[in-house]
């Protein structure tokens, strides 16, 4: 504790009894009887052999139950064990290769290290660390092939992140990072340490092909990643169709069934080769294990079908639909507990353009805008 604060009242003996009150706040010193504290208490690292001088092994951390002021900074030593320097550790507790290391050389060192904190008189504790010297990498990463679809209001994508590269390596030990050709990073960049691919704002409609490789520090490995952007029409907006689907997450349809019913879709509504399928979003029903896909039909001369003339269409090719996945619903006004006649309720769609909803997985990412369905009865 670090303080206490007292309200002190002295009262005298008159009649009546007269008071008055008082604070008194008492600090406590603190002095440095703590010593630091290393966790976990001693440590394993690995290193592989030929990995270049000032490769990161391990990174130390410690604590100190007294005060800021007698506790960090810490100095860190090695005390044993780094009699041929092999090894630095720098001042924020980073061990750090000195040399280049040879499995065939020496496949374990044991470093005994001091962490000693800021107060006076400056305590001090010790770490045990157990490096060990792997043989390099012998095997390449693999990686999947990934595929982005965006979908986005005109010339107002936002950014952010739209998938994530799926990469494996065989060799236990080492550590993958991903690389982005430079001229492609002023508009996507990905992050080294996880995949993760990040689009910037405004990006145009069209397809782009990413120059992308996963490292494991000896073998560089290319990676397919192409990214489809499709803008949306306001006019799409008045023509769409809700198809519910039951028992199937986002992701799952994403990753396993959106190729298939797309194409089932596409053979079920088009009336003509030329015409244009547009899957416009996708998203979770609220407060239920359903999802609402919502899509538009082109003409191929720049119109769209009308909402009426598809749910015709689809309702004929029901049962070719639920060959792929279950359909729950076939939505074109959804006026469930509104007391009007079908023909007097109004729908409209409103897209939060920069609220994007993105569906990762390892093979497939779709990133729409999140929908809002307004009903009203116009009765």
């Amino acid at each position: 504790i670090s303080g206490y604060s007292l309200v002190i009242q002295a009262r005298d003996s008159g009649t009546p009894p007269l008071s008055s009150s008082v604070t008194v706040n008492v600090d406590i010193s603190d002095v440095n009887d703590n010593s630091p504290v290393f966790t976990p208490a001693n440590y394993t690292a690995v290193i592989q052999e030929n990995k270049p001088v000032g490769t990161s092994i391990l990174q130390l951390v410690v604590t100190d139950k007294d005060s800021f002021h007698n506790g960090p900074p810490f100095t860190f030593t090695i005390l044993t064990g780094n009699e041929e320097e092999e090894f630095t550790l720098d001042p924020h507790g980073v061990l750090r290769s000195a040399v280049i290391f040879k499995h065939m050389v020496a496949t374990e060192y044991v470093l005994c290290v001091q962490a000693k904190d800021s107060g006076k008189p400056q305590q001090v504790s010790h770490t045990y660390i157990q490096v060990r010297v792997i043989e390099e990498s012998i095997h390449k990463p693999t990686a999947i092939p990934l595929e982005i679809f965006i979908v986005t209001m005109e010339d107002d994508f936002p950014g952010g992140v739209i998938g994530k590269i799926h990469a494996t390596d065989q060799d236990v030990y080492d550590v993958l990072t991903y690389t982005l050709k430079s001229e492609q990073k002023s508009l996507f960049k990905v992050n080294s340490h996880d995949g993760k691919i990040i689009a910037l704002g405004g990006l145009d409609n069209g397809k782009y092909v990413l120059n992308v490789s996963v490292s494991d520090g000896r073998f560089q490995v290319p990676i397919d990643v192409v990214v489809h952007v499709e803008q949306l029409l306001q006019e799409m907006l008045q023509n769409t169709v809700t198809i519910r689907f039951e028992n199937v997450s986002p992701e799952d349809f994403v990753g396993l069934h959106m190729h298939g019913f797309r194409r089932t879709l596409r053979n079920a509504v088009l009336s003509q080769k030329q015409d244009s399928l547009h899957i416009i979003s996708i998203q979770p029903v609220a407060g239920s294990n359903q999802l609402d896909m919502l899509f538009a039909v082109q003409m191929h001369n720049s119109g769209f079908y009308k909402p009426a003339f598809l749910i015709q269409k689809l309702t004929n090719a029901r049962r070719h639909l639920e060959n792929v996945i279950r359909v729950s619903a076939i939505l074109e006004k959804n006026c469930s507990g509104l007391d009007c006649q079908e023909q007097h309720c109004e729908q409209s769609l409103s897209i939060d353009s920069h609220s994007l909803m993105t569906y990762s997985t390892a093979r497939i990412s779709f990133v729409c805008p999140r929908f809002y369905r307004n009903v009203r009865c116009m009765c």
